[in-house]
This record gives C-alpha cells, structure tokens and sequence, in this order.
C-alpha cells in the first residue's frame, strides 16, 4: 500500500472523519490495527452498558449507521478500500457483541476474544458479506455479522457455564 495512504495522526486530527474512522488513532498501529480498534471499544461498552438497554441498542444502531458513512467516505478519501486502519467497524462489532451481557471482566474479555476470532477467520455469512458488499456498508457489515455471531457465542456460553 503506498505511504500516501497511511495518514499519520497530524493528518486525521485535521480530518475529523478520519480520526473517528480510524478509531481515534488506534488504527494507526503499526501490526493489528483491528485488535487495537478492538481495545477502543472496551471502555465504549463499559460506559454504555449501566445507562440500560435502550440507550445501548440506540447509541449501537446510531454507530452503525454512522460508521456506514465514515468508513466508506474515509475509504474513498484514502483511495483504499477497507483500509486496515479502518476500525470504526471493529469498534462497532464489539459493541454489538456486547448487548445486554453482563459486565463481568470475564465477559469483556470472552467478548474480545470471540469477536476477535469471528472477524478474523470469517465464517459464512462473514466471509460473503466481506467479499460482496461494497463501500461503507461493506467495511461495517462483516464486522456487524461477527459481532451477532460472537454475540450469541457469548450467550450460550454465560448460559451454560453460568458466568
């Protein structure tokens, strides 16, 4: 990828579409920008989850549709599709694995890690979405179609292991 393409912080502080496309900086890792996305959403959900339900589905739904637009326009911006240092998307994708689980510091990291593993391996629905969709809509929904299977990966295992 050529450097023009990988903005350095000064370049999304002036862009502040970039800056919140690039997870307020935690894209710009240099190995693992997703993981480091990732991590960004951690103090998100911790925020979100005691203001109830409602509120966290609303603030969830308003960053989907919000990531929509700022991914594809940082994308078009940079001239790469689903640039790696993109993480809106992950950031995204955790919070959606998070709805309505318990806060337990177990939780947060079974969460990390399965949406983690969803998003990397890509399993059907994941991997098609990835491939067939384009633009905004296409960099968001992998990572929403991970977060709902790391979502229900994560249910079943508090119901069965009583976490």
């Amino acid at each position: 990828m050529p450097a023009a393409n990988n903005p350095r912080i000064q370049q999304l502080i002036k862009k502040p579409v970039h800056l919140i496309a690039f997870g307020f900086g935690a894209g710009l890792a240099p190995k693992a920008p997703g993981t480091f996305g990732t991590l960004v959403a951690v103090p998100l959900y911790m925020l979100l989850q005691p203001l109830g339900i409602k509120v966290y589905l609303a603030v969830t739904l308003l960053f989907v549709v919000l990531g929509v637009w700022l991914c594809g326009k940082t994308a078009r911006d940079l001239g790469v599709h689903d640039h790696s240092g993109i993480v809106w998307d992950e950031i995204v994708g955790y919070l959606i694995t998070m709805i309505a689980v318990p806060m337990s510091w177990l939780n947060i990291l079974l969460g990390f890690a399965l949406f983690r593993f969803f998003d990397a391996v890509k399993p059907w629905p994941v991997c098609w979405l990835d491939r067939n969709v384009k633009g905004g809509l296409g960099i968001m929904v992998d990572d929403v179609a991970a977060g709902l299977l790391s979502l229900c990966f994560l249910y079943l295992l508090n119901a069965y292991l009583n976490i």
